[in-house]
């Protein structure tokens, strides 16, 4: 059962696109809604029906989904097959929800950048004249910002060698663990980070040199002696 939050007046949309930003766009959100007692929308949007989205997408809303709900937000909204323009869809779904506040992030790789522009801007506005909108400029590193020092993700698969676990990017005969692994940026080795689902919650270990530095994060089923 969900927080009854405090402040319905208030209410927060986040609009995330596929890429590292989204994450922490949706962080910035939950700060902002806990501040506020009130709820947190999360809303993402393609021109492409949901049964045709390629793994790294897939791999994204999945991401984003489980997040929701470590989050507690109040629904994560994702419109597929979506024709119409990115302001009509944002406008409507604004309405259904009594949005207040609505946070879009700005990045150079984003498809949600042209609501920096002047021109798209003022349309927005006037499709949402009554919302006060948070512009987050992508900003270098920092200590909380890791996920910025990471290549996009690709679709990988752990498996078991020995005592060792290893990174794989074609589909192997025995799979034992699926995820998204992301590469640090500036290397020619197989180093950075790998995030699957397990039991509904979202984990992450080390990759360094191809291999699994945190064993100890993976659950017990997979580094049980008895599994193949």
């Amino acid at each position: 059962m969900k927080h009854v939050k405090g402040r319905l007046d208030e209410s927060i949309l986040v609009c995330v696109y596929y890429g590292l930003n989204g994450e922490r766009l949706i962080r910035r959100g939950h700060k902002m809604a806990t501040m506020l007692d009130c709820p947190l929308y999360i809303l993402s949007v393609d021109s492409q029906p949901l049964d045709a989205f390629d793994a790294e997408k897939s791999g994204y809303i999945e991401q984003w989904k489980n997040l929701s709900e470590e989050l507690d937000v109040e629904k994560f909204i994702l419109v597929d097959n979506e024709k119409r323009p990115i302001q009509k869809v944002i406008a409507e779904v604004a309405k259904n929800y009594g949005i207040s506040q609505i946070i879009v992030g700005q990045s150079a790789q984003s498809r949600w950048e042209e609501i920096t522009k002047g021109s798209f801007l003022n349309v927005l506005l006037k499709e949402v004249p009554f919302v006060d909108f948070h512009i987050v400029a992508v900003q270098r590193p920092t200590e909380d910002d890791t996920y910025d020092t990471y290549e996009k993700g690709v679709r990988a698969y752990l498996i078991k060698e020995q005592d060792n676990f290893k990174v794989a990017f074609t589909c192997p005969k025995y799979v034992s663990i699926e995820g998204i692994f992301f590469k640090e940026i500036g290397t020619d080795f197989d180093n950075g980070i790998f995030k699957f689902t397990y039991n509904d919650k979202m984990h992450e270990i080390h990759i360094s040199e191809g291999l699994v530095t945190d064993k100890e994060k993976l659950p017990q089923e997979f580094t049980s002696p008895l599994r193949q």
